[in-house]
């Protein structure tokens, strides 16, 4: 499963720093390629010219490699891995992972990285079970990174102390475990077609002010990046955020207003297998759009609002016996019991609730915590990165 995956291996001061050797031999016995970016303090542990050795790479460990301005480019670094492994990852550097303190090479290539990071621990049990340590391993988990404790693999038939690094063998198997997975739902859904809805809407008051809300759009391209990953081909429509999508995979529509979601969603779905509702559309738009800009006169401006088109009524009743609809509700107050009607009245198969009162969930943050509500059942996630939730809904969506 490792066979031309390019693996940037971090190693940190710790003296299990000696079983990054068997982790490199480990890999490039498996088809890997490996690049070690080492930290200085990790280089007491290990000599660099023994890693260059296994890898047949200078090793990376300072910003400037020589003095005549040659430099390390971390930002290269993360575009080029499939995955960084930091193995061992001491109590330090994770503190400085979680909080972005970028004061070495490592640190750097992780703030750059693309790719997946799995990282194992390996310090005393005292320093592990600290608080703050857990704490900042709460915080690599929400970010999306894989934690190898030790004991916790698949390969895990022998007793390893908590705060000791996790063997070779067993990291080696989890990032193989992890592309295994990839490769099995790569195409899951080779042939189907995706309608996906993303953003906000603005909705025009003059030549420069519109009515708009918070949404970035970072759910519903996820989703998009992960329905294209597993082989459907992607319709979004989306409204207008910043994000930029990358998967050849998605044929992407870029609208401004309700109304342009409308007719784009509308003319899209019946070519489609399934949608995906994710956009924050607006409820009401300016009844009257002045063509010159407003300017400040008297106390008051008064506004008069009509409503949009229910893009999400439209489509419910569009749908065909052999189409699905999944829409989104994010909730303020009672959440279930509004996300419940809304599930009956707009024809869902099933609904993502989100609150706005879970912290870290909702508008532009990069995690999300949300719940899948169906006429029959409701299944409550933890808080995660938004490319994991994507994950989970689509997952939910191909079991229908």
């Amino acid at each position: 499963m490792l066979t031309n995956k390019k693996i940037v291996l971090g190693i940190t001061g710790s003296i299990a720093a000696y079983k990054a050797c068997h982790i490199i031999r480990g890999l490039i016995k498996r088809g890997a390629e490996v690049q070690v970016v080492i930290t200085p303090a990790g280089k007491e542990f290990i000599t660099p010219i023994t890693l260059s050795a296994l890898t047949s790479k200078p090793v990376v460990s300072e910003f400037f490699s020589q003095r005549d301005g040659t430099w390390h480019s971390h930002v290269s670094l993360g575009l080029w891995a499939d995955a960084m492994l930091i193995a061992p990852a001491t109590a330090s550097t994770i503190g400085k992972m979680a909080h972005g303190i970028a004061d070495n090479m490592l640190i750097t290539t992780y703030l750059s990285m693309k790719a997946p990071v799995f990282l194992a621990p390996a310090m005393d049990l005292d320093m592990y079970a600290h608080p703050s340590t857990q704490h900042n391993l709460d915080i690599l988990r929400s970010y999306g990174n894989h934690i190898i404790e030790p004991g916790s693999g698949f390969l895990a038939s022998h007793l390893v102390g908590k705060g000791r690094m996790e063997e070779p063998e067993e990291i080696i198997a989890q990032l193989e475990a992890f592309f295994g997975e990839q490769q099995a739902t790569a195409k899951s859904m080779d042939g189907q077609r995706v309608l996906i809805t993303a953003g906000p809407t603005y909705e025009k008051i003059d030549p420069v002010r519109f009515i708009g809300n918070y949404s970035s759009g970072k759910m519903g391209i996820a989703l998009a990046e992960e329905c294209a990953r597993r082989g459907a081909e992607v319709e979004l429509v989306c409204g207008p955020v910043s994000l930029q999508t990358t998967h050849p995979n998605i044929h992407r529509t870029d609208v401004e207003s309700a109304q342009q979601m409308y007719e784009a969603a509308t003319r899209l779905y019946p070519t489609c297998h399934s949608g995906i509702l994710c956009a924050a559309v607006a409820d009401f738009t300016v009844a009257e759009v002045a063509a010159e800009k407003i300017k400040r006169e008297g106390d008051d401006l008064v506004l008069r609002l009509k409503p949009t088109h229910d893009i999400a009524k439209a489509l419910g009743q569009q749908k065909r016996p052999d189409q699905h609809l999944v829409g989104f509700a994010l909730e303020t107050h009672q959440e279930l019991e509004h996300a419940q009607q809304k599930l009956r009245k707009k024809n869902f198969d099933f609904i993502v609730l989100n609150s706005l009162r879970d912290e870290g969930a909702g508008f532009q943050h990069d995690t999300n915590k949300i719940s899948i509500v169906s006429a029959t059942a409701k299944t409550d996630y933890p808080l995660k990165p938004k490319s994991e939730v994507a994950s989970d809904i689509i997952d939910q969506m191909e079991s229908l």
